[in-house]
């Protein structure tokens, strides 16, 4: 089971590395006007976003394998509370994948200020399940 716990808590730590940064690559290019840094900016957001899903997979079914296989939390309400915040996670790698698309078109229409509060959504989420996990404070 400590191993388990160990690729999953890599590959969370993996898995936020991209959702911190994709939003951030989202400021720069609603402030950029250069075509061909534009075509830099997309490619990085592209490649990181294919390879943050990739590593979302296996951080969520290592939490579901503890959750369900090992029994960790199930009936907590931390737990449930930070089921909520995952499903929420996963909501938000999904609007960055979209985020990303209207990019690609050129259909943006968010400023970059936007961008900037909507990268810091992640840094509070992490908190808050790290908070959760470690305190159980339900």
């Amino acid at each position: 089971m400590l191993w388990i716990k160990a690729l999953h808590i890599v590959f969370i730590a993996s898995w936020f590395a991209g959702l911190f940064y994709l939003p951030r690559i989202f400021v720069n290019l609603a402030m950029e006007t250069e075509p061909a840094a534009t075509a830099r900016l997309l490619l990085m957001a592209r490649k990181l976003y294919r390879f943050m899903s990739i590593l979302a997979v296996p951080a969520l079914a290592l939490g579901l394998w503890l959750w369900l296989a090992v029994g960790i939390g199930q009936g907590s309400g931390w737990m449930h509370a930070k089921l909520a915040l995952v499903v929420l996670l996963v909501g938000y790698h999904h609007v960055c994948g979209s985020l990303l698309k209207k990019f690609e078109q050129g259909s943006n229409t968010r400023s970059h200020i936007w961008y900037r509060w909507f990268n810091e959504a992640p840094v509070v989420a992490m908190f808050a399940v790290v908070a959760l996990v470690v305190v159980k404070p339900f």
